[in-house]
């Protein structure tokens, strides 16, 4: 819990200081601020990812993008794509917080046997924009 709270003091300072360089947030700061990627908290989805409103406190928002498709995409890809957004830094662009690149390992029955499974989860918290994407102006549904 202590590892939480740090993260969302820091992501916290984040949005009021544009020098804080994005970090590695803990899966659990996500799955809180998100009401554990509740339907109700989601703001957005398409082929790769759903994004969620994260309410932190004082009523603070960020938006938590959700990769759906972690099998087709190695971890090489993920750091890489992180790191290319990590760089960004432009007035009209959406601002990278944090990343989370998650793996739990379970043992499952399957086919009679027991395995090792992985489920892997990988996260991007980005600067909430109130007045949604620049597609849903493009294409009017804002």
């Amino acid at each position: 819990m202590a590892r939480e709270d740090t993260a969302r003091n820091l992501l916290e300072r984040m949005l009021l200081d544009a020098t804080v360089e994005p970090t590695n947030l803990p899966i659990s700061l996500l799955e809180s601020i998100t009401s554990n990627f509740s339907d109700d908290q989601k703001i957005g989805e398409g082929g790769f990812a759903a994004v969620y409103k994260g309410l932190l406190q004082d009523g603070i928002v960020v938006a938590v993008k959700k990769l759906s498709n972690t099998l087709e995409m190695d971890e090489d890809k993920f750091i890489k794509e992180a790191g290319c957004l990590m760089m960004l830094r432009h007035t009209n662009i959406v601002r990278l917080l944090g990343y989370c690149a998650d793996i739990q390992r379970t043992i499952s029955n399957y086919e009679g046997k027991m395995v090792l499974a992985e489920e892997r989860q990988w996260l991007l918290c980005f600067e909430f924009m109130p007045r949604g994407s620049l597609d849903g102006y493009i294409t009017g549904y804002v």
